[in-house]
């Protein structure tokens, strides 16, 4: 395996991981409907952000998903990430918790550059 391609896979691992597994496993916890409540969201986003999070990851981790289709994920990532940050943002000012989801950010970009690294090399 080539550098292009572990530094692609890493990067999608880590969002898979953050943005597929542990909203699946955590969404219906007291912290997390308590979370999506404090910024001001009703509790069935939640539910529909799992369900969107996890088709997103989906789609990018599998190959044989249409390139189009992995577009939009990327692209339904970065609304995400940059939502939370300002939703978090807004409701409890510049911290960690609004931070966090753009480090989040930089590790999806890496993955997307990669991803059209290793696609452009194909041709």
């Amino acid at each position: 395996m080539n550098k292009e391609k572990i530094i692609f896979w890493s990067a999608t691992i880590i969002i898979a991981l953050f943005e597929g597994l542990m909203p699946a496993l955590t969404s219906q916890t007291e912290l997390a409907k308590e979370g999506i409540k404090h910024l001001g969201y009703p509790s069935y986003f939640g539910n529909a952000l799992v369900v969107f999070k996890v088709l997103g990851v989906l789609a990018l981790i599998i190959p044989q998903v249409p390139k189009r289709l992995k577009e939009w994920a990327y692209a339904g990532f970065v609304f995400d990430f940059l939502f939370a940050a300002i939703s978090h943002g807004a409701v409890d000012g510049i911290s960690g918790q609004t931070l966090f989801p753009l480090v989040v950010l930089i590790i999806l970009l890496v993955s997307y550059f990669y991803y059209h690294k290793l696609n452009s090399s194909k041709h």
